[in-house]
């Protein structure tokens, strides 16, 4: 089967995904992308461009079996200048921009957003022969919202067309290429607990509870390290310009790796990842957190109640903040490190890159 890949933002984690489906899928996958900025006008008019390398691609090549895009594009748009008569399309959606949180950095008011971006998800849903999410949370709160997106309209709702996107939907986890993490693992023992950030350094990823439960730690003079992972943008969080002076005892490293072998390094030398984010629709950096046998807590809402069974492994969940306190105490006084890593190594492209290929398989089989 030959697959073309679409992807108008190729940078960060969708850049992986593509690459890793490429790398790990049975089938030929040809990947035509986009660079990864300005993601407003990627959703907007990548389409047209997308198009145009799609139709000269079809110019050197045979039809391919099937199209798989990502949210995004907008996908009615792209239809409608491409050729892809008779090709079957699926939709990945990595994220939605109908139920993504508003940031204090966008210029869109709260209150006033423009609906254009959840309007192109919807549409791309609705012209999609199948659509993928990365998780059951994502898919449900997708459907759900997308209800009341559209009782915000004044008529001709179509509201019926939200039952026909969830009949065509499926869940289908990211996949990760976790083995290459494995060269650099480290047996070493910490005298002194690590604990763990390896999030974005935004708004939604909630850094002002992370640090305030570890503010608390230190007043009782409770010990601990400070491994603060993630990218530095032009205009700091002020939340991480105060914890650099805070901390400034505690911290071995803050900021970006230099290199993949940097950052694996130092998820191995980490002893526990206290997880505060509001917003997730599935959970890379957990993800690779807990492979390289970091002990997580985790909040019993979003993703990760389904990806890491919270009624089983109920000791690495907790429901508030005072909860996530005294466990994170108990973890660090005990020196606790119960590893979730054989659940994690279930998103690793070796399993999932097989999910893909038989989805795949069966909609050919169905167009």
């Amino acid at each position: 089967m030959n697959i073309v890949l679409i992807e108008p933002f190729f940078t960060g984690s969708h850049k992986q995904w593509a690459l890793g489906y490429k790398k790990y899928s049975k089938y030929n996958v040809e990947i035509l992308s986009l660079k990864g900025i300005f993601w407003k006008w990627r959703m907007h008019g990548g389409a047209l461009t997308l198009s145009k390398m799609f139709n000269e691609y079809l110019k050197k090549n045979k039809k391919p079996d099937l199209i798989l895009v990502t949210d995004m594009l907008n996908l009615p748009l792209f239809t409608s200048f491409a050729n892809v008569e008779n090709i079957p399309i699926v939709t990945f959606f990595h994220e939605n921009q109908i139920t993504y949180p508003w940031s204090t950095q966008d210029r869109d008011k709260e209150k006033n957003r423009d609906h254009h971006y959840g309007f192109i998800n919807y549409t791309t849903a609705l012209r999609s022969d199948l659509v993928m999410f990365n998780s059951f949370f994502h898919k449900n709160i997708f459907i759900t919202e997308l209800k009341k997106f559209l009782k915000k309209f004044p008529d001709n709702r179509n509201l019926e067309n939200v039952d026909l996107i969830e009949k065509k939907s499926k869940v289908t986890y990211l996949g990760l290429d976790l083995s290459k993490f494995d060269e650099h693992q480290s047996y070493s023992i910490n005298n002194t607990p690590i604990i763990l950030w390896n999030h974005r350094w935004e708004y939604d990823k909630n850094p002002e509870d992370f640090f305030d439960c570890l503010k608390k730690l230190k007043k009782q003079n409770i010990k601990f390290k400070l491994i603060i992972l993630g990218e530095e943008f032009q205009t700091e969080m002020n939340t991480f310009t105060k914890a650099r002076d805070y901390f400034s005892n505690e911290i071995i490293h803050m900021g970006y790796s230099k290199s993949f072998g940097e950052y694996a390094r130092l998820l191995h030398k980490s002893d526990i990842l206290p997880v505060t984010t509001n917003q997730e629709f599935f959970g890379i950096s957990v993800i690779e957190a807990i492979y390289c046998n970091v002990f997580p807590l985790l909040p019993r809402r979003l993703t990760y109640p389904e990806l890491f069974n919270d009624k089983i492994n109920h000791k690495n969940f907790y429901d508030n903040n005072s909860e996530l306190f005294e466990k994170l105490k108990t973890a660090l006084i005990n020196k606790e490190k119960i590893s979730l890593k054989s659940i994690s190594k279930r998103y690793d492209w070796n399993t999932i890159s097989n999910n893909y290929d038989k989805i795949f398989e069966e909609l050919k089989k169905t167009t």
